[in-house]
């Protein structure tokens, strides 16, 4: 288990020899050092996680807490800049993209699909909007494409004949489909392919050093090995919908620094900031958080299990009742967002209280419950906040 602190590794090198470090402010924050370790490492072994890695950052500055190896035989230390798959918290950076075509004046968020996808016109999914699939607001989309559908084209046939099982404004179902399609209509929209346009364009804007949808072969050492249930060794394929929906890989430290991003904190162009910014619209009320574009927002301070019921799994794969607000609720600092991700192999969670400019990011490569992911993000909300 190793531990480092950015801050607390430049400030020792930059002190002078014979020169004894100021004393700590009578009102320091909580150590993490000293606080993360005992949850973390007792998450890991409960869960039989071969490799975790936890980031925070605290008004920009960055700590890590690395646990594990990246593969069970011939692995490394996993550290900061270790890849790991995020799953669903992919979806993070597609409605980060679409708000940024939004913002270039290239895609109109409240505008019918039909607008875009001409393909789409007269469908029961031609009538929904951007905003419907960054929210989930489809009407009860299934989870996953039927394994028959190989290619765009029987994509869009399927998508044609597709009927809601409800208004979409009325009930709300978890859905790759529905967040994988927006990416599809946000790189129509910009004229370039979905994949290029996060990594050549979105990913570098963002500061990001090591994320990927594609992993570079130079980068490939860095790649963790993911592991199922069954304990057998795994990543994920590429297939129809996996770039927007659950295909990008990243590492502990970028991870933080899209979070500052997200809080606004740190350099980014006031484009992307705006971008991000409207992610953190909240458009419909559910029975425990306020659906942002794919984020989820509590108010903080949060009850913990609020937050176990609004991410467990029942909340996910069923369809629930949502309220649209209206008019949305912009963005608001005294809050509690959080994402969780998974792919077969890999489980990630990724935590931003805003007044707080606190982010927390935790990677794990190998897939476990969410409860557990939440219980320990929560405890060392609480450590660190001193609630």
């Amino acid at each position: 288990m190793t531990m480092l602190s950015r801050r607390a590794l430049l400030a020792s090198a930059l002190l002078p020899l014979g020169v004894a470090a100021l004393p700590a402010r009578a009102q320091t924050p909580p150590d993490f050092g000293k606080v993360a370790p005992p949850i973390f490492s007792a998450l890991a072994k409960a869960n039989d996680i071969p490799g975790l890695v936890v980031g925070i950052t605290r008004n920009g500055q960055h700590e890590i807490l690395a646990i594990g190896r990246t593969a069970r035989k011939g692995g490394r230390p996993v550290d900061g800049d270790t890849l790991f798959e995020l799953g669903s918290v992919s979806k993070t950076f597609n409605v980060a993209l679409a708000a940024l075509a939004a913002e270039r004046g290239r895609l109109d968020l409240d505008a019918p699909l039909e607008k875009v996808a001409q393909r789409l016109t007269g469908t029961a999914f031609g009538a929904l909007t951007p905003i419907d699939l960054a929210t989930h607001a489809t009407g009860g989309m299934p989870l996953q494409l039927p394994d028959s559908i190989r290619n765009e084209k029987e994509l869009v046939a399927w998508l044609a004949a597709w009927k809601p099982a409800a208004p979409p404004a009325t009930r709300r179902a978890y859905s790759n489909i529905s967040i994988g399609v927006l990416g599809l209509v946000t790189a129509t929209a910009l004229d370039i392919g979905f994949t290029r346009a996060a990594q050549r364009d979105l990913f570098p804007r963002l500061g990001l050093k090591s994320t990927y949808i594609d992993v570079p072969e130079d980068a490939m050492a860095r790649y963790a090995m993911g592991y199922t249930k069954a304990n057998k060794p795994t990543r994920v394929n590429p297939g129809l919908l996996a770039p927007e929906a659950y295909g990008v890989k990243s590492t502990a430290l970028d991870m933080l620094t899209f979070l500052d991003a997200n809080m606004g904190v740190g350099d980014v162009a006031p484009d992307m900031a705006r971008a991000l910014a409207r992610t953190h619209t909240g458009y419909f009320e559910t029975a425990s958080y306020v659906q942002e574009m794919v984020w989820e927002r509590y108010p903080w301070p949060v009850p913990l299990d609020r937050l176990l019921k609004g991410n467990s799994l029942d909340m996910a794969i069923k369809p629930q009742p949502i309220t649209r607000l209206d008019p949305p609720s912009p963005p608001v600092p005294a809050s509690y967002i959080n994402k969780t991700g998974s792919t077969n192999g890999f489980g990630s969670y990724v935590v931003m209280l805003p007044a707080e400019k606190l982010g927390i990011v935790v990677l794990a490569n190998r897939n476990y419950p969410n409860e557990e992911r939440v219980k320990a993000a929560y405890a060392l909300v609480e450590a660190l906040t001193g609630r």
